[in-house]
């Protein structure tokens, strides 16, 4: 069950809309359910319709007439505050409704239990699922209410009506989330032939901005320059950047103006300052020695589920919201096809990647620099690196997902999860044609057999299950490449099988394949090099680093298929 709370100064035109066939007329048979002293009058259930509908509004103004004649009544005087059931759960009776609007007007201040001189109010309902709160803010002893906070009091009580009453238990947030679009503004959207409103749309811009930028100021010159989009700056007498704000191209308001949007008002993290400071001091200089982007970005990446598992919250908050900047950017470097997936898991995303705990952002430079070198690679023909990439995006998002529920954070768990759907549909898409690129290049059957006889020396636990996986024969390709290059296949499949178990991977063998196709680019050691680490082998292996399997919010274990 949710809230939704707004202050006015209108009485009568607040009563009006309750008892009125609303915007689409879905109000039906609107009528009281409760009032502050029982006795209020319905005009629901009057025979004269308009004469009880001025005695009601009469009867709930009354104390802000008495206080503004002494002045001191409130200029939004009005309290109003719909709830509204889940559409899983029954259909509650009136009687059901009047005592939960009796605890949300006691638990929220408006009419405190057991106090006289609380606030006039009335519940009316007019549909199965939901009814409305309508108060006057000016108490019987004429002073104000207290309601200070009364979203979140109403909320909480609200969790435990769920509770009383066998509901569906919401997902609540944080009070982190982005803002979500109005009602005029999604019918707006519709009006115009989008999906999404003005407000999301930006969003989505405003981020794929930030998630390839490299300082503040590259940042707004990319807005400046973003088709359909215009931005305004605002500066200090000092002449430095104190904030911005973004408009679509022609969505205007009825006076013909831009309707603009500052960035802290898209989400809580695009306010300017948050964004210089995401984005100072990024190392982006190509050196001629580094790896290829795709294998820089995807060992960055790789290194979240350890630092999740072992860093401050505030270090692990920030390399969060950096591997959100990448799902960010995926979209600009991936083939048209794989698109639309990898959109609607950074739009998913985007709600994991905040939370109350303020983020260290300087201890996820490296990440983000390493992100930024992805936007002068885009996918190349086979798509490797990307499908690379997001083979460890899934594990990555696994261990968000299992870092914020143990924090019980809810709706990014959700999120988590949601973005897990939308990523391992584009992985599979990706790996198909580089994978079966990598098998038709597969060694001779000699080869092949001596592989796996590694195989069976370094992972007897998971040799049978890779021999049998149809990925197997691209796996003996790059073993047998990275042979060529000079590098030992056993030593690769030692270290990889050090760095993580692969108990949570759906295919060991795809695992297997990307990592030793990324390892095997780097420089081989020499002969002497490989001498010394002969001889300071250790044969007990450390214990890998293990990421716990994902549970859902109940508790229930995630979904085999969603799980790396």
């Amino acid at each position: 069950m949710i809230a939704k709370i707004s202050s006015g100064k209108d009485t009568a035109g607040l009563i009006r809309y309750l008892y009125g066939p609303g915007r689409a007329n879905e109000h039906t048979d609107p009528h009281l359910v409760a009032s502050w002293d029982g006795f209020a009058p319905d005009p629901g259930r009057s025979n004269d319709f308009n004469a009880t509908r001025k005695l009601l509004v009469a009867d709930l103004d009354l104390r802000v007439h008495q206080a503004g004649r002494l002045g001191r009544a409130p200029k939004q005087h009005v309290w109003h505050c719909s709830l509204r059931a889940s559409p899983e759960d029954r259909t509650l009776s009136d009687d059901e409704w009047a005592a939960i609007a009796r605890r949300v007007v006691a638990a929220t201040g408006i009419a405190p239990e057991g106090d006289p001189d609380g606030c006039r109010w009335i519940a009316v309902r007019h549909a199965e699922d939901h009814i409305h709160i309508a108060a006057t803010k000016v108490r019987g002893d004429l002073r104000t209410a207290r309601h200070w906070n009364d979203y979140l009091t109403a909320d909480k009580e609200l969790a435990a009506v769920e509770k009383d009453y066998g509901l569906q238990q919401v997902i609540r947030g944080d009070r982190t989330a982005a803002k979500r679009p109005t009602r005029a503004e999604r019918e707006k959207a519709l009006r115009t032939g989008h999906q999404r409103a003005a407000r999301e749309r930006l969003r989505s811009t405003v981020r794929t901005a930030v998630s390839v930028a490299t300082s503040p100021e590259e940042y707004l010159d990319l807005l400046n320059h973003t088709d359909n989009v215009h931005v305004d700056i605002q500066y200090f007498p000092s002449g430095d950047i104190r904030g911005y704000k973004v408009a679509l191209a022609g969505d205007t308001n009825a006076a013909g103006d831009p309707i603009w949007h500052s960035g802290s008002k898209l989400a809580p993290d695009l306010s300017f300052p948050k964004i210089r400071e995401r984005l100072t001091d990024l190392d982006t200089t190509p050196e001629s020695r580094r790896p290829n982007p795709w294998h820089q970005a995807t060992a960055a990446a790789e290194r979240i589920p350890t630092r999740l598992a072992q860093a401050d919250d505030a270090t692990a908050q920030a390399h969060i919201a950096a591997f959100g900047e990448a799902l960010d950017a995926l979209p600009l470097l991936a083939p048209k096809d794989l698109r639309p997936q990898l959109q609607q898991a950074a739009i998913v995303f985007e709600r994991a990647t905040r939370s109350r705990i303020r983020a260290q952002q300087d201890q996820a430079r490296a990440l983000r620099s390493a992100i930024r070198t992805l936007r002068t690679a885009p996918v190349a023909e086979g798509g490797s690196g990307l499908a690379m990439f997001l083979d460890v995006a899934l594990l990555v998002v696994t261990a968000a997902a299992h870092w914020h529920q143990l924090r019980q954070h809810d709706q990014q768990v959700t999120a988590a999860h949601q973005t897990l759907t939308h990523l391992q549909t584009t992985y599979q898409e990706a790996a198909r044609a580089p994978l079966a690129s990598l098998a038709q290049r597969q060694p001779p059957a000699h080869t092949i057999e001596r592989h796996a006889k590694q195989l069976r020396a370094v992972v007897p636990d998971y040799a049978e299950q890779v021999l049998e996986d149809p990925a197997w024969p691209a796996l003996a390709t790059v073993l047998t490449e990275a042979e060529t290059a000079g590098h030992d296949p056993e030593r690769l499949l030692q270290h990889i099988a050090r760095q993580r178990t692969l108990d949570d991977a759906d295919s060991a063998a795809q695992v297997l394949t990307w990592r030793i196709l990324r390892l095997s680019q780097r420089q081989a050691p020499s002969a002497r090099a490989r001498a010394a680490q002969t001889r300071s082998t250790v044969r007990i292996s450390p214990s890998p680093v293990q990421v716990s399997p994902v549970r859902s919010v109940q508790g229930g274990p995630a979904p085999r298929g969603l799980r790396r």
